[in-house]
C-alpha cells in the first residue's frame, strides 16, 4: 500500500527536526534491537537492510521479516509472548531511526510538524504492518515447498509489477524465511525450471506463467 505522504522524505525530516528521535548506525551482522525488553520502540530504516530473526529452543532459525529503506519495525508491532527471543540483525550496514511509541502522543519540544504528521499517519503504518502479517501467514500456510515458493514469487512480482524479480535473500536465508529445508527448496527450484514455471539467473527469477 502507499502512504499519503513521501515516506522517505518524511523520515529524513523527522530525523532532523524531532526531539523525540535518535539515530544509530550498525555494521553488517550487528544486532539492532531485541524484542524481549518490551521497550515499545518504533524503528525506521534510513539506510541498509535488516532481518527480524527468531531461534527456537532447538536452535532452528526463522526469518520473520525483511526490512529495507523506509520500512518500519519494532516491538510495538510484534508483542513477544513466547520464550523465544526475537531480534533484528543488520544484513547490510544500516542507519536506523528510533522512536518510542509512547512519545508519539507527547508534544515535541521543537513543535515539529513531522511529529504531528506521524501521529496522523500512525493508523496507515499499523495497517501496513497488519497487511504484511496477513501476507506472511498466508505464505506459511501453504502445504508444500513448491506452493510456498510460487506464492512468494507472486507476492514479489505483484509488489514490483514485474515478472522478473530479485530475491532479497541468500538462498539459505530464503529457506529460513519460508520455513523449509534448504536442500528440498533447491531441488524444487530445479523442478520449477524444468517444468517451465521460472527462469533463474543467480538471485533473479523470471516468472513464465
Amino acid at each position: 500500500m502507499q502512504y499519503n505522504f513521501n515516506k522517505t522524505l518524511f523520515i529524513e525530516k523527522l530525523k532532523s527536526s524531532c526531539s523525540k528521535t535518535h539515530v544509530r548506525n550498525f555494521k553488517k551482522g550487528e544486532t539492532i534491537t531485541t524484542y524481549i525488553e518490551k521497550r515499545n520502540q518504533i524503528c525506521f530504516v534510513l539506510k541498509g537492510e535488516a532481518d527480524l530473526i527468531r531461534y527456537d529452543l532447538n536452535g532452528n532459525k526463522t526469518i520473520i521479516g525483511h526490512f529495507t529503506l523506509g520500512d518500519v519495525f519494532g516491538e510495538v508491532f510484534y508483542p513477544a509472548n513466547t520464550n523465544n527471543e526475537l531480534f533484528v540483525e543488520a544484513k547490510k550496514n544500516a542507519e536506523i531511526l528510533f522512536l518510542l511509541y509512547d512519545d508519539i502522543q507527547e508534544k515535541c519540544k521543537k513543535g515539529c510538524q513531522f511529529h504531528e504528521e506521524l501521529k496522523e499517519s500512525l493508523s496507515d503504518i499499523i495497517l501496513e504492518k497488519v497487511i504484511e502479517l496477513n501476507t506472511r501467514i498466508e505464505l506459511l500456510t501453504k502445504r508444500n515447498t513448491r506452493d510456498k515458493l510460487l506464492s512468494y514469487f507472486d507476492i514479489l512480482s505483484s509488489n514490483r509489477m514485474n515478472k522478473t524479480i530479485t530475491i532479497p535473500f541468500s538462498y539459505t536465508d530464503l529457506a529460513d524465511y519460508l520455513s523449509v529445508d534448504r536442500s528440498a527448496m533447491t531441488r524444487e527450484l530445479s523442478h520449477l525450471i524444468e517444468d517451465g514455471f521460472i527462469k533463474k539467473y543467480g538471485n533473479k527469477i523470471t516468472l513464465l506463467y
